[in-house]
């Protein structure tokens, strides 16, 4: 009898002690949120940035005694130090709320999405039973694209295929409902099929209750620092939160910010979430984009002919496959100023890793003999690194290269990329 109940009492401690759950999946789920909508290149980015990590790190400590042994857990832990080291974040300070409060405001495309979000997750959160997720309704944060152009031109496309063209002219990089973008591409050295960009041209459509249409235009030796029709902003001031968009407080729901007179302008257009990248590097121009892919998708079949989109015609491409042909004096216009470890040697000054953007600068070199290119390729670099919304992708070498994120000359963010991509890809799903 004493033994029968002493089993009973034991059986019934086993039921009423649950093993504790680890935790690590929302941790990080928590982390992206609070990171999602912040772009490195604009202010307030290291404070929120910061502040996050430091959230980050305390949910981590909470759910550790039962994440003993898990290596997505582990795995974050690293990287959550790795980050603060890089961002030179203390360990103490602020944290960041789990659960911000977000204006809703229908020009801020942030804002409105986050809003979208969250009362899609409460409507979902109050009509299913405990053990449902709300996965496979469609709910989610918006996922970002990003374009680059630059060079000989050099194009990086929102599938993150990387192409040299000739595409001598104006052709269209992106065309869709909300957003067009324009390039004039032109020969840059007689008898050589290299053209550069000398013309940009941005057109904001019209959205109603938040802006007007505007169009901006720049050319060589001409950067604005403003609209075609002389204004600087458009619509009625909305809050943006630190980090998000480019600006903190009270701004226009379209506005321009130049960075350097003349050599540096940065088009923000918080409504749709757009931010555009513009510089003059020599004579030639360079473009960054970075766009939200549901407004990037948003166009009909007579706007099919889109750079950034499809990439460049076949006719028109000088790469074979993302190679660039790099034997010295290939190009009939070449100038002849450069050999190709001349040329190298001069990319490496300000390139540090051989990627595309390093085989670009040279062929640029090699082609032109202008030096202005490897400015060019490494400010198309450092606006990529700000605009593209994924790490694991930054890096692209062309074949026969070594095509390791974890090299040893990888930056360390680059490390880290991969190191937490399985802790966030496990979060999201």
């Amino acid at each position: 009898m004493l033994r029968r109940r002493a089993l009973q009492k034991s059986d019934k401690c086993q039921c009423q002690v649950a093993a504790p759950q680890c935790r690590i999946q929302k941790c990080t789920s928590d982390f992206v949120s609070l990171t999602s909508h912040l772009t490195p290149a604009v202010d307030g980015f290291h404070v929120e940035f910061c502040k996050a990590l430091r959230s980050y790190s305390a949910c981590t400590q909470r759910t550790a005694k039962s994440c003993r042994g898990n290596l997505v857990f582990h795995s974050a832990v690293l990287g959550i130090s790795d980050l603060m080291s890089q961002r030179n974040c203390s360990r103490d300070g602020p944290t960041s709320s789990t659960h911000p409060e977000v204006p809703h405001e229908p020009c801020n495309y942030h804002s409105r999405t986050q809003h979208a979000h969250a009362h899609a997750h409460a409507h979902v959160h109050a009509h299913s039973h405990s053990h449902s997720h709300g996965h496979g309704h469609g709910h989610s944060l918006p996922v970002y694209l990003f374009c680059g152009l630059f060079g000989d031109p050099h194009l990086r496309t929102f599938k993150d295929s990387f192409q040299t063209c000739k595409v001598e002219g104006a052709w269209p990089l992106i065309d869709n409902d909300y957003l067009s973008v324009q390039v004039t591409n032109v020969p840059v050295v007689t008898g050589s099929s290299a053209t550069a960009t000398n013309k940009i041209t941005v057109i904001f459509k019209p959205y109603e209750g938040c802006t007007d249409q505007r169009v901006y235009q720049a050319v060589t030796d001409s950067l604005p620092a403003a609209f075609d029709d002389g204004t600087v902003s458009s619509g009625d001031p909305i809050h943006l939160s630190a980090g998000a968009e480019g600006a903190t407080g009270k701004v226009r729901a379209l506005w321009i910010s130049e960075r350097s007179p003349g050599r540096h302008v940065e088009l923000h257009a918080g409504y749709i979430g757009v931010t555009v990248i513009v510089r003059q590097l020599g004579r030639y121009l360079t473009l960054a984009v970075r766009i939200p892919e549901e407004l990037a998708q948003a166009y009909d079949a007579t706007q099919d002919l889109q750079l950034c989109l499809n990439g460049c015609p076949g006719g028109e491409r000088i790469d074979r496959a993302g190679d660039l042909p790099l034997r010295p004096g290939f190009s009939p216009g070449a100038t002849r100023a450069f050999s190709v470890e001349r040329a190298k040697d001069r990319c490496r000054e300000q390139l540090d890793v051989e990627d595309i953007y390093f085989h670009s600068c040279v062929f640029d070199l090699l082609t032109t003999g202008d030096a202005n290119f490897t400015a060019a390729a490494y400010s198309a670099q450092k606006d990529m690194e700000s605009l593209h919304p994924h790490r694991d992708r930054w890096r692209i070498y062309p074949r026969g290269a070594a095509t390791s994120a974890l090299r040893p000359d990888s930056p360390p963010v680059g490390r880290l990329a991969v190191l937490l991509l399985c802790a966030v890809s496990v979060a999201l799903m």
